[in-house]
């Protein structure tokens, strides 16, 4: 019997201490490792391989992206987040106003700008303003020569050259104007460059341009033939043309011009355009 109950009391004791050791484990798996903050009441701690949550971001809510600091991550492989387009409540965003409307002029277009702007490519993404090179020959006082640029709505370049290069218009002089745009005029400048040929007989106007503008739309094409009814000749830039405009109007650092791939069979493309539109 002495030795039941003395072999009784080890067990118990060292069913004791095995209890306690396991306590004490659970406790230290608890305890949060030193550095690493415990996580607040209700969000859950990460799994075992998981990096803890960066302070200031907020856990995701099941099918949510995380945000930091009040803000959305942005979104990886360009999954576009629900309800993003069209504002939180799937409200369409405020249009964003554009800055003041502005004309700018120069000498030399950077080379950059031009072998954008003025490539001819039939879809012409991106390509949202026009430049105009011009040569203006008044019959004396020299040649002028430059460019303009417009930005955004409002006046275009094609209005805004007779505001800023020819102000000061004499009846008595005869000009030639030569000019190399970006893409042809659209209908409302059409309109208004040939009501300014009829009115000023003595102005003579070319326009050669890379690009046909909306060249499908009949407003268009009306614009287009209105304005070689009224005395201006229109034709598409040759590779010739674009080389010369180069030379001329752009800051090369006295680089030759290179022409991209397709820019001959481009020219012909646009210049078939322009033939049955003004036929």
């Amino acid at each position: 019997m002495a030795d039941r109950k003395s072999s009784s009391g080890v067990g118990s004791r060292q069913t004791v201490k095995r209890k306690e050791r396991a306590e004490n484990e659970a406790k230290k798996e608890e305890k949060p490792k030193e550095g690493v903050k415990p996580p607040k009441e209700g969000v859950k701690p990460p799994k075992e391989g998981e990096k803890p949550p960066k302070e200031g971001v907020k856990p995701p809510k099941e099918g949510e992206k995380a945000e930091v600091n009040g803000k959305k991550e942005p979104v990886e492989n360009g999954e576009a987040g629900a309800g993003v387009e069209n504002g939180a409540n799937g409200e369409k965003p405020e249009p964003m106003e554009l800055p003041p409307f502005e004309i700018i002029t120069g000498d030399r277009i950077d080379p950059f700008f031009y072998k954008f702007q003025f490539k001819n490519v039939e879809y012409s993404s991106g390509r949202n303003k026009t430049f105009l090179c011009y040569l203006v020959d008044p019959g004396s006082d020299g040649l002028l020569r430059g460019y303009l640029e417009d930005e955004h709505a409002g006046a275009h370049a094609e209005e805004a050259f007779f505001q800023q290069v020819l102000p000061n218009y004499d009846p008595a002089c005869k000009y030639t104007i030569t000019w190399y745009m970006s893409s042809s005029p659209c209908a409302a400048c059409a309109g208004k460059l040939a009501e300014i040929l009829k009115a000023r007989k003595n102005v003579r106007l070319a326009i050669f341009s890379a690009r046909l503008f909306d060249w499908e739309e009949p407003e268009i094409q009306a614009g287009l033939k209105a304005l070689a009814a009224a005395g201006c000749k229109l034709r598409m830039m040759k590779p010739l043309d674009f080389t010369y405009t180069w030379d001329t109007f752009v800051e090369n650092d006295e680089e030759p011009f290179t022409p991209w791939e397709d820019c001959q069979e481009n020219y012909e493309y646009y210049q078939d355009k322009l033939a049955d539109i003004l036929q």
